[in-house]
């Protein structure tokens, strides 16, 4: 059994906590039941004992099967992981995901996306991230009485994203404990009517007002401060073609948008002018997690 669960980007600049979507990059996690437990990682943090001797992807696992009634069980794990780590692009969430996904389905529950949805709150407090890697597309989502909330809208075939992905992280914990504690009125007014904005340009189509309505006031600034070259990055983005262009997630990866014919030319004037850098040009996911066949 494989199940497979997709990169994200969250906030998209306004929509702090509240606005994300799923990316076409996907970590793939195979657990087949063994005499004895063991843990291959290929690919994003192969080699770093920490993943074999505390495994998050272990550890959620285990806890939600016994939860679900399946106990005295041992399994092989092997993880193939695109995802980057601790770069803005939703690894702790797919982990996260994909755990209780396939402790669902080794209880025989299936892939019972609500209730995955609700049960990674409990591991990820904020939904920006869960929600597009359960449900994939672009999702508006908020928390009420420790419940998510969300709606999803699919992105056309007609976009990509170009990711740029830097060689160092930014820690969210961190990044966070540097947010102000209160903002203003006019700067939350501000953030509010991009955030509806950027909902209904998704839902209508209407494309153009991304570049507007992606703009912010409460965090992306005050993080790409402690990492300068992101404001590089942005500005290029949006000067070659880029539909919106914001940091991803806490960083230190920066999402842009573009039309798919642009995608190319923009990742290699990245490229070029960040050579240090990683760029990838994705797909928008809409399916969130699924079970993959070998």
């Amino acid at each position: 059994m494989i199940i497979s669960v997709p990169a994200t980007s969250a906030n998209l600049g306004p929509g702090f906590d509240c606005l994300g979507l799923s990316l076409d990059f996907r970590n793939r996690f195979s657990i087949t039941p063994s005499s004895l437990s063991s843990i291959q990682i290929i690919g994003e943090g192969e080699g770093l004992p920490k993943f074999l001797v505390d495994n998050m992807f272990v550890k959620i696992f285990k806890k939600v099967l016994s939860d679900l009634g399946v106990t005295d069980s041992e399994f092989r794990f092997s993880f193939r992981n695109k995802i980057p780590i601790s770069r803005g692009m939703g690894s702790s969430s797919a982990v996260i995901v994909g755990a209780i996904s396939s402790a669902y389905y080794f209880a025989q529950r299936g892939i019972d996306k609500e209730n995955i949805l609700n049960n990674a709150l409990i591991y990820e407090s904020h939904p920006d991230n869960i929600t597009p890697a359960v449900y994939g597309g672009f999702n508006v989502c908020m928390v009420d009485r420790k419940k998510v909330y969300h709606l999803k809208q699919e992105i056309p075939d007609t976009f990509k994203a170009v990711m740029v992905v830097p060689n160092r992280s930014i820690s969210t914990k961190y990044s966070r404990q540097t947010l102000p504690r209160k903002y203003s009125v006019s700067d939350s007014v501000f953030n509010l009517s991009r955030a509806s904005m950027m909902s209904m340009a998704f839902a209508q189509g209407k494309w153009e007002a991304l570049a507007l309505a992606s703009r912010d006031r409460f965090h992306q600034d005050r993080r790409m401060k402690h990492f300068p070259v992101l404001f590089s990055v942005q500005k290029i983005a949006l000067e070659n073609g880029a539909l919106m262009s914001t940091l991803s997630g806490s960083g230190s990866s920066f999402f842009s948008m573009c039309y798919a014919d642009d995608a190319q030319r923009l990742a290699g004037i990245f490229e070029k002018k960040f050579s240090n850098f990683r760029v990838f040009v994705l797909g928008f996911d809409n399916h969130g997690v699924m079970i993959e066949e070998e």
